[in-house]
């Protein structure tokens, strides 16, 4: 395979799960002699830059979106729908300008819809095939993924990073009655994705809590507070990560509540691994990072997000983990039900991935070229 062939990496900026899902993706493009050049904003590409300081990075703002401190986020995004579309359009344009400059011969999106190329092999990789809405709307849903589809069908091949039988990580999300014809499922997604040591595990926990915060402002700093409230009356030896990878500020509250402003992969799957139990959004970049790892955790969904509001719920009829709405959020409460939740354990030795990439990029043989 050419060495100096580049992979543009385009993931979406609505908080940074969509980017650390995006570092299996990267380190095997790096492991298989690609060149890799990531296009981002905001946090997403912050992370980058510290994940990876030697890859080249494009600031490539997305549509900006103004989350409310309710919980009609959902709502809120379907009113803005026309607004949507209409920046997606815009994306596209910007880039084939950045594809041409970067002079990529892939491009991945990690659920950036304008990202696709006439002439360039573009992937889409997204879990969301059956769209969840906040509200009761069959026409409404159908609508909205006829146009979800409308999009991926443009990309040369759908990744779904989730596994196919039992109905996967992700439930109905990943699995639709009917998937695009380009549709393939890779297997979960992790930055983590080194087993942790079973010695290691079996040792006495450094920290009884692990709290992992994400997502987009001002639901970010609402939990932060509301969680950083109940623990000033627990007696517990904790850690917390804030999400906000454009800071490296680190201090100790109380002499017991360690906080981070962000911590490398690395750092933080050594953190998770020393901690009894993790509190953190049930974004699905998370819930893989939660699996591949092994660990108990409890979810707390973003407020309106239809997304997350159904992970949460189908892991928790399944009996998995358990999980519990901001605004009623009670930490003692979530901690003792939580003892019924075991967790779960899933990892991916990337071969389905390395499959597709390939299958991309290895040109065919001259007979099977087109007009040949």
């Amino acid at each position: 395979m050419a060495g100096k062939e580049k992979v543009l990496i385009c993931p979406l900026d609505w908080g940074i799960g969509h980017a650390t899902r995006c570092v299996p993706v990267i380190s095997k493009l790096m492991e298989l002699g690609f060149e890799v050049v990531v296009a981002a904003s905001g946090r997403p590409l912050e992370f980058i830059r510290k994940e990876y300081p030697g890859i080249p990075v494009i600031d490539f703002p997305g549509v900006t979106i103004n989350y409310p401190r309710s919980n009609r986020i959902g709502m809120k995004i379907f009113t803005l729908l026309p607004r949507l579309i209409h920046g997606t359009w815009h994306e596209h344009r910007l880039l084939k300008k950045i594809a041409a400059q970067s002079g990529a011969t892939l491009i991945i999106s990690d659920n950036r819809y304008g990202c696709w190329h006439a002439s360039i092999p573009s992937v889409f990789i997204t879990h969301q095939l059956n769209i969840q809405i906040p509200f009761k709307s069959t026409w409404i849903k159908r609508a909205l993924n006829s146009l979800n589809y409308m999009f991926i069908r443009k990309y040369k091949a759908c990744w779904i990073p989730d596994f196919e039988p039992h109905r996967g990580l992700a439930g109905a999300l990943s699995h639709p009655v009917t998937l695009p014809p380009n549709a393939r499922y890779i297997g979960i997604l992790s930055r983590f994705s080194e087993p942790p040591d079973p010695f290691t595990q079996s040792i006495q926990p450094d920290f009884d809590l692990l709290v992992m915060l994400s997502g987009p402002e001002p639901q970010r700093s609402i939990l932060e507070e509301k969680i950083l409230r109940q623990l000033v009356s627990i007696n517990m030896q904790v850690a917390m990560v804030r999400g906000m990878p454009e800071s490296e500020e680190a201090y100790v509250l109380d002499g017991r509540i360690h906080v981070f402003a962000h911590l490398d992969s690395a750092k933080l799957g050594d953190l998770i691994n020393r901690s009894a139990m993790v509190i953190c959004r049930s974004g699905y970049s998370s819930i893989m990072d939660i699996v591949t790892l092994g660990k108990r955790a409890i979810f707390i969904p973003t407020p309106g997000q239809p997304e997350q509001e159904y992970l949460s719920r189908y892991l928790m009829e399944k009996k998995i983990y358990f999980s519990m709405n901001q605004r009623d959020f009670d930490l003692l409460y979530a901690l003792e039900m939580s003892k019924n939740f075991p967790g779960m354990v899933i990892r991916n030795n990337y071969r389905d991935l390395v499959e597709m990439i390939r299958e991309l990029t290895v040109p065919a043989p001259p007979s099977l070229k087109p007009g040949k």
